[in-house]
């Protein structure tokens, strides 16, 4: 039989090379198809942002005393970008960051989130996507705030209480050992030498487990690194029976190692994290994205790329603005282990999210963003982010990669300084500046007086009251 066949199969060969062909391309085609159709189930989302934790804190950015393994391998697996800019505190840079807008359309007072506003919550939520934040709040003390603004489950600190408790008459911030958070909007008081960043990575860790068939959101709003500056459970010094801080930034005498073992900590909870999706089976299709709300708290000073850095947090400076900001999605990021320079500000977050995800961006809220989609894809040449904008405390900033331009919010007091690199910039007196520089100033001072006509434009009008009330623009 074998005898016979092999005649007819080599009689034959060349008609049935057209066949052979048909059939490889067959195969290779479905192949392609199954990998774009895997890559185009839309992702899982999980958003996380440090608190007073700046540029330099991170090992892969340069820090020589903080280490982020978990950081860093998430960075080398995805894209870092060198150039993202926030608010210098945390309120206008949560509000910025949810909604996707300018500080100075909508920002209302510290603490505080108007009602009236649209964040990317509430469009994931419409397209499908089961939804929770965990962390720190600081948005408004309605019980239903969370839920309000798009979140369906919540673990959160400083929601409908301010997280401080009197023990002895003395005030104590209930963050970090034993804290005072509430789930859902139900106050629970821990007393057993919990920790309040682990009891939240937990509570993100459960959620994930139980949504991981369908699409999530995790927006994670982290407590660590703020003050005060305490132990944690990895610490040395780790008191379990303490019921946290009598002071602000802490009982503490070593601020620089506790802040060093915060970071830590925090970066164990991202490797928790990423452990849960890899568990769930998610983790592929999970789009990781990590930043921090403004630079780090004064008192400490970071060793970092052969300086020291001092944290300059509630300054309109690079210390005070430069955060980092690592994407990791394995199924979707294009040659990864990329650093980006591309201009990133949190406006950008918005419109990443929705079209990463299908989302539709809200037609009546428009978004000063620029999706950084193109950047994860590596086509960056698709995405143009020319300057990035910051309103606060009375100050505008207008900035580019090389220049930023400070002035008073009505334009007056005007300075350009002139960077070359991260934390090394220059103030420019107007005399010694070049043609080129001129123009630029000239340039960055139109946008800040084009900006200022927008103040409380898309606020409610709930929000815009109480945004005239405000004297302090914080």
């Amino acid at each position: 039989m074998v005898s016979r066949l092999k005649p007819a199969i080599f009689s034959h060969s060349f008609s049935l090379l057209p066949m052979i062909r048909f059939i490889l391309s067959l195969c290779l085609f479905t192949f392609l198809s199954a990998g774009t159709s895997a890559a185009a189930t839309r992702p899982n989302i999980i958003l996380i942002m440090a608190d007073d934790m700046g540029y330099e804190a991170l090992s892969a950015n340069g820090s020589e005393s903080c280490k982020s393994p978990n950081l860093d391998k998430l960075a080398a697996q995805g894209v870092r970008f060198s150039n993202c800019f926030s608010n210098p505190i945390c309120t206008p840079s949560r509000v910025k960051l949810m909604t996707g807008q300018y500080n100075v359309r909508n920002y209302v007072k510290f603490g505080w989130l108007d009602r009236g506003q649209t964040t990317f919550a509430h469009q994931l939520k419409k397209s499908g996507y089961a939804t929770a934040i965990a962390g720190k709040w600081q948005l408004g003390k309605d019980k239903d705030s969370p839920q309000h603004f798009g979140f369906e489950q919540s673990c959160l600190w400083q929601h409908t209480r301010s997280g401080r408790s009197n023990e002895g008459g003395k005030n104590i911030d209930r963050r970090f050992v034993n804290p005072l958070l509430e789930i859902n909007g139900e106050e629970k008081d821990h007393t057993d030498g919990e920790y309040g960043p682990q009891v939240c990575t937990d509570f993100i860790c459960d959620f994930i487990d139980q949504n991981k068939k369908k699409p999530f959101l995790v927006y994670y709003p982290m407590i660590l690194t703020h003050c005060p500056f305490d132990p944690t459970p990895d610490s040395t010094d780790w008191d379990p029976k303490r019921l946290g801080s009598t002071t602000y930034k802490g009982d503490r005498k070593d601020p620089q190692r506790h802040f060093r073992d915060m970071v830590a900590y925090a970066d164990k909870a991202i490797g928790q994290i990423v452990a849960q999706l890899e568990q769930s089976g998610v983790r592929d299709n999970t789009l990781v994205i990590f930043t921090g709300d403004n630079g780090t708290d004064k008192p400490i000073v970071t060793p970092w790329n052969g300086t020291k850095v001092v944290g300059g947090k509630g300054t309109m400076s690079d210390t005070g603005t430069r955060v980092p900001l690592i994407a990791s999605w394995p199924a979707g990021i294009q040659k990864p282990g990329r650093v980006a320079s591309d201009l990133v500000e949190f406006t950008d977050m918005f419109p990443t999210l929705c079209e990463v995800t299908g989302a539709k961006l809200p037609k009546d809220h428009p978004s000063d963003g620029a999706s950084i989609v193109p950047v994860l894809l590596n086509k960056a040449d698709a995405r143009t982010k020319d300057w990035v904008y910051i309103w606060y405390r009375k100050q505008v900033m207008v900035r580019n990669q090389h220049y930023s331009l400070l002035a008073n919010q009505d334009g007056t007091n005007a300075t350009l300084t002139r960077y070359k690199g991260p934390f090394k910039g220059k103030q420019l007196a107007d005399d010694k500046l070049s043609k080129a520089e001129h123009t630029l100033k000239e340039q960055f001072e139109a946008k800040i007086a084009e900006l200022a006509k927008s103040r409380l434009t898309t606020a409610s009008k709930e929000g815009r009251a109480q945004g005239l009330k405000n004297k302090t623009n914080r």
